[in-house]
């Protein structure tokens, strides 16, 4: 009976810890750039879903077999709402590929809120940000008609 209840209390310890520690719902995505750079994208570690933070980091990849080796940089941004996708497009038009990440409120609502981050060797530099589209905006296209009219962003780095 006493051995009984040792391996009921070690098993309640056991699946509680591993419930505490679980994150199964936080955003973690990589993209690999058409130069071979690998980009992460991930919430903030801890947070609520529905609000805090998330980091982009950027890797050379020079090893295949440990891509994630060699960081090269990194930028933490806040979030309201949730990060729904990462993707890769040219919203200016140059021919190199923007990492485009999207976030979408945690409201009933669903606005969408995006930012476009070019990468260079060694660098990420934020381009363009949108927020408060609706649900079914196109946030792409709004974050390339927002760089178009803004005279202050970062062309080149």
């Amino acid at each position: 009976m006493h051995q009984h209840r040792i391996t009921l209390l070690l098993t309640t310890l056991v699946a509680s810890c591993a419930a505490g520690t679980a994150e199964t719902d936080r955003f973690v995505q990589n993209l690999t750039l058409p130069t071979g750079q690998m980009i992460v994208v991930t919430e903030g570690e801890f947070e609520p879903r529905s609000v805090g933070s998330y980091s982009v980091r950027l890797y050379s990849a020079a090893n295949p077999r440990f891509p994630m080796d060699d960081f090269q940089a990194g930028l933490v941004q806040a979030r309201d709402g949730y990060l729904d996708r990462t993707v890769l497009a040219d919203i200016d038009g140059d021919q190199h590929k923007e990492v485009i990440v999207i976030a979408r409120s945690a409201g009933t609502s669903g606005y969408l809120s995006a930012q476009a981050f070019s990468i260079g060797t060694s660098t990420i530099v934020l381009r363009s940000s949108v927020a408060d589209l609706p649900a079914n905006a196109d946030p792409i296209a709004a974050l390339g008609q927002a760089l178009a009219t803004d005279t202050e962003a970062p062309r080149h780095f």
